[in-house]
């Protein structure tokens, strides 16, 4: 699509929105871009307003998540925050290998300090494992987990959603969106295993390009996360 715009600016008092030559912008769906905070508003104006001859969507990724808030998830917030949840049932943290041992190590000294939190924080246990065979975590953990994202409203679960799966780790999300700890940190305790493979062997220039394009998406998701 070419730009069909000369200035995009934030407007509003809560909630806030988008004008692009004073009309207001809207979702791809039609709906109204109501966003909750001017610091979102501001910098999805920035983003627009950042776009040359032609508008490219994917420079664009906190408009995306907002339309993702608005049209996917605020329909049915429950559902989805289930189903971020439900990423304990399998949660990377919790998943050792037995061998070699500088990687056990490695997963012990980064995994155990984020479970050690996420044990005082919500009163959970994770049963760990040592294999691929599934274990199945504590019905208490799965319950308590389940009931913090669904304490998330749809904007925080939209930022939510690239973490999780990217990272495969619902603790992972809720560390980020407690500002644990912060992108680069989620996604080098998130591909542990990887990058220690890495360091052994050296990086596949393949598998480079598609791992800068999900750091890039979970940086904005992160943003995202910042601006509420």
């Amino acid at each position: 699509m070419k730009r069909f715009y000369k200035q995009a600016e934030p407007i509003g008092t809560g909630p806030f929105g988008v004008t692009l030559d004073g009309r207001p912008l809207r979702t791809p769906g039609r709906l109204a871009l109501d966003l909750p905070t001017l610091g979102l508003a501001e910098a999805i104006a920035a983003e627009w307003q950042a776009q040359g001859d032609a508008i490219v969507p994917r420079s664009m990724p906190l408009t995306g998540l907002a339309n993702a808030a608005i049209e996917r998830i605020a329909p049915d917030t429950a559902t989805f925050a289930a189903g971020l949840a439900r990423f304990v049932e399998t949660e990377l943290l919790a998943y050792r290998a037995d061998h070699p041992m500088p990687l056990v190590a490695r997963q012990q000294a980064e995994w155990d300090p984020l479970l050690a939190w996420a044990r005082r924080r919500y009163d959970v246990d994770f049963r760990l494992v040592t294999g691929i065979i599934h274990q199945p975590q504590p019905p208490a953990t799965l319950a308590r987990i389940g009931a913090a994202y669904a304490a998330f409203d749809a904007f925080r679960l939209a930022a939510l959603n690239p973490v999780v799966t990217i990272c495969g780790s619902a603790v992972i999300g809720l560390a980020v969106a407690e500002a644990q700890i912060d992108a680069g940190e989620a996604w080098a305790l998130g591909h542990l295993d990887e990058l220690w493979q890495a360091e052994q062997w050296g990086r596949d220039p393949l598998a480079e390009a598609g791992h800068a394009e999900r750091q890039s998406e979970l940086a904005a998701a992160v943003g995202l996360l910042r601006l509420l």
